[in-house]
């Protein structure tokens, strides 16, 4: 969430950002009422308390004295002050509680490099790698091969949980968990340390990564207080809340595969056939902790993580700059990478990576220290990206490897992960 005190003195910053962003508003009026109130309320407090302690003073003395009557007007007074200071600190706990609420809603402030934009249409493109594969016959698409080749059964995904679920089996099932080890490897070998974290999670860790509240409808509920996970970025980040990190650690950087699970909440008849827009599908996450004059560089070497994941399995994509109408409630500033899919004749999301600034580590309470630096302690920046959707990158080189005979080519890189199988043979 954004400092109440930046708020209070840059409102029109975020009247701009709130502007640019798609169906973001905050409530100036309202803000500066809570704050005014909040702030008044603690000097009256203090000023009671101060009168309280004078009198509490006077009393022994006037009982001293013998002046009986002075001594118990005091008392009175007194009693009156602790009744009007507890009324007005009840006052001040629900003034601040409706002033945390109303900032923490409020999305986090785009980065200048950002550009301006409604919506994804214009977002800018920054680089393409490899080329598009075309084909000499007529090529399907990963749901027509995922059936022909037994990889994928999306009617007993149905009968088992219902609609947008799926069953990989066979070759599915192997490629699916050639890729994670495929991902998780790649990420070790560049220094990130692997987690294996719970897929359940507390309304806390959604609250520190900016999921809940505003998110609620997206989220799947198992009970009063615990949330099958949207993504591994909410552990991983999580796992440093309310601590206080070194500066001689950063920049962490973790990896974990695990399940998400969405609801899919507004995306009603998009993108329904497939396994590209599901309720339940497996990712590599990437979490990065830097220093705040370290998170930008941080951010593209996180992209260039998830580029040479795309790279190295042979699959042609585009990074693009997320415009201020597409970038994310906790970003201020994101990448999307794009795998090429024929079956859309198009760029797909396969990854977004993020520089969410200190805009997390304020709602999760994460800071360093840097002795040599600065006294005390400082939030740290988080980073998040996918490295890589598993499910979207199955899809991607099912339909870029297929041959025409109906069997799918083994990127080189992963025939090891599949025990060397070279080919998914035709059904």
């Amino acid at each position: 969430m954004l400092d109440i005190r930046f708020v209070r003195e840059n409102p029109d910053v975020v009247d701009k950002s709130c502007a640019s962003r798609q169906n973001a508003h905050w409530d100036r009026e309202q803000f500066f009422e809570l704050d005014e109130l909040r702030r008044s309320t603690i000097v009256e407090v203090e000023r009671l308390q101060a009168e309280r302690n004078s009198a509490s003073k006077q009393i022994g003395k006037l009982m001293q004295e013998g002046k009986k009557d002075e001594a118990q007007a005091a008392k009175e007074q007194v009693a009156a002050g602790k009744a009007r200071i507890a009324e007005l600190e009840e006052q001040r706990a629900s003034a601040e509680k409706q002033l945390h609420d109303l900032v923490s809603a409020i999305p986090n402030i785009p980065h200048e490099s950002v550009p301006y934009g409604k919506d994804d249409s214009e977002n800018k493109e920054v680089r393409k790698w490899g080329t598009p594969r075309s084909f000499d016959f007529d090529a399907r698409a990963h749901w027509d091969l995922g059936t022909q080749t037994h990889m994928i059964d999306f009617d007993r995904g149905v009968k088992l949980a219902g609609s947008r679920f799926y069953v990989l089996g066979g070759y599915g099932a192997q490629m699916e968990r050639a890729l994670i080890n495929f991902f998780i490897d790649m990420h070790n070998e560049a220094g990130f340390k692997e987690w294996w974290p719970p897929v359940l999670t507390n309304y806390d860790s959604l609250f520190g990564t900016g999921q809940l509240p505003k998110f609620d409808e997206d989220l799947f509920h198992v009970s009063n207080d615990l949330y099958l996970i949207p993504t591994a970025e909410v552990m991983l980040t999580n796992l440093h809340r309310d601590e206080v990190l070194d500066a001689s650690q950063l920049p962490l950087k973790y990896t974990a595969f695990t399940p998400c699970f969405r609801e899919e909440a507004g995306s009603a008849g998009r993108d329904t056939r497939g396994i590209i827009r599901v309720h339940e599908f497996d990712k590599v996450e990437m979490v990065k902790f830097a220093k705040p004059e370290d998170s930008m560089n941080q951010l593209e070497s996180m992209v260039a993580e998830a580029e040479k994941c795309l790279q190295v399995l042979g699959l042609a994509y585009r990074v693009v700059s997320l415009c201020t109408g597409d970038i994310g409630f906790s970003a201020c500033k994101c990448y999307d990478l794009e795998v090429w899919l024929p079956s859309y004749n198009n760029y797909k999301e396969i990854s977004s990576c993020s520089n969410c600034w200190d805009f997390q580590a304020r709602r999760a309470n994460i800071k360093y220290r840097d002795p040599s630096e600065f006294k005390g302690t400082r939030y740290v920046h988080t980073l998040n990206g996918s490295g890589l959707a598993v499910g979207r990158c199955m899809a991607a080189i099912m339909e870029n490897y297929q041959n025409a005979d109906g069997s799918i080519s083994v990127p080189e890189a992963l025939q090891p992960y599949m025990r060397g199988l070279k080919t998914i043979p035709a059904c």
